[in-house]
């Protein structure tokens, strides 16, 4: 009994406690300070190992799940999320990775892993998806984005993936900056590189070019400028018993966009800048204080952390956080007070 007892005033704090966040919410949306955390939803089926033979080795994990679509989450001071629509997708589109952000002329521009290629693989090899809104409400598939069509290894066979695309707008160029990884081996993650290709009109697109090869395998690379300097934040993905276990987010910088990058050299694991095992890591001012906020999650272990900094090279991890359950691999966007509450009346949380 008192081990019910004891459940059910758990479970009354947890209720009132997300109450309580969107009260917050909605009453700091007045003064027009609002963020939005766009994402989707996973729990791994397992988890991936190599032994001291170098054989690829599935561990199987407890609850796997997967909602491969757009979900989004609201707050007011980057550190605590509230999610829209109970948790669940506001578009019935198959994506994973998402990443969106508003466009000098007003439209929300969304990249993501997926697309399919409607068949076009063997021609064009593997594409990712471009989407549209101009309100985050009513979206539009624009078109599979064959990135690397005009890139080949030397048996003339297209790279297998194209992995968690981003932009960069340029101010002084007006030219948009697509990034992303890809390799040519049999998994996305084995001997993976960072490249990149340009576009003005979304319509045409630069040959792609390598953008971060450090001398490790690299996924999930995002991209921010301050200053004159340009800051890679992407995640190493080694594991092996040569290496030791290295899934974890570093960063590289650059006075050029296009490189060459300098990785530096973090106090965690010998050059990482976030725990381990962690990847898909965003980027944006901190809200309340001078300085930035890191964004990241933890696949193996379906949790998502948020690291703090005043320079953007010292890191610190922030204890007291809420995200949304599940959240995978989130990007973030500052939004009006109008857009927030749009996107709350449009999606409301009946829980």
């Amino acid at each position: 009994m008192k081990n019910i007892l004891s459940k059910l005033a758990v479970l009354i704090l947890l209720i009132a406690s997300l109450q309580s966040v969107n009260a917050q919410t909605k009453e700091t949306l007045g003064t027009g300070k609002a963020w939005m955390l766009t994402y989707f939803r996973q729990r791994y089926p397992t988890r991936i190992e190599i032994n001291a033979k170098g054989e690829t080795v599935e561990v199987p994990l407890p609850n796997p799940m997967l909602v491969a679509q757009l979900h989004i989450a609201l707050s007011t001071d980057g550190r605590h999320w509230t999610p829209i629509n109970d948790n669940k997708p506001i578009w019935d589109q198959r994506m994973r990775d998402q990443f969106i952000h508003r466009g000098p002329d007003g439209l929300w521009r969304l990249v993501a892993t997926g697309g399919g290629g409607r068949g076009e693989g063997r021609q064009f090899g593997p594409a990712c998806l471009y989407a549209t809104s101009p309100d985050l409400i009513h979206w539009k598939f624009e078109q599979s984005l064959h990135l690397m069509k005009d890139v080949k290894d030397e048996s003339d066979a297209f790279v297998r993936n194209i992995w968690a695309p981003e932009y960069f707008y340029d101010e002084a160029t007006k030219e948009y900056t697509l990034l992303w990884s890809s390799s040519f081996e049999d998994a996305g993650w084995k001997h993976s590189r960072l490249w990149y290709c340009k576009t003005t009109d979304w319509k045409t697109f630069t040959p792609a070019k390598v953008l971060l090869a450090p001398g490790y395998s690299c996924i999930d690379g995002t991209l921010i400028k301050q200053g004159d300097t340009y800051y890679l934040f992407h995640k190493e993905e080694e594991f092996s018993p040569a290496t030791g276990e290295r899934r974890g987010i570093r960063l590289a910088t650059s006075k050029n966009l296009e490189g060459p990058y300098t990785v530096f050299d973090g106090p965690l694991n010998k050059g990482q800048i976030a725990p381990t095992i962690t990847e898909g890591p965003s980027v944006m001012k901190d809200p309340i204080k001078p300085g930035w906020l890191l964004y990241y999650d933890f696949p193996m272990a379906d949790q998502y952390g948020i690291s703090s900094s005043p320079d953007l090279f010292h890191w610190t991890i922030e204890k007291d956080i809420t995200l949304p359950s599940d959240a995978r691999h989130g990007s973030v966007s500052q939004l009006t007070a109008a857009e927030a509450k749009a996107l709350m009346d449009a999606y409301p949380n009946t829980k």
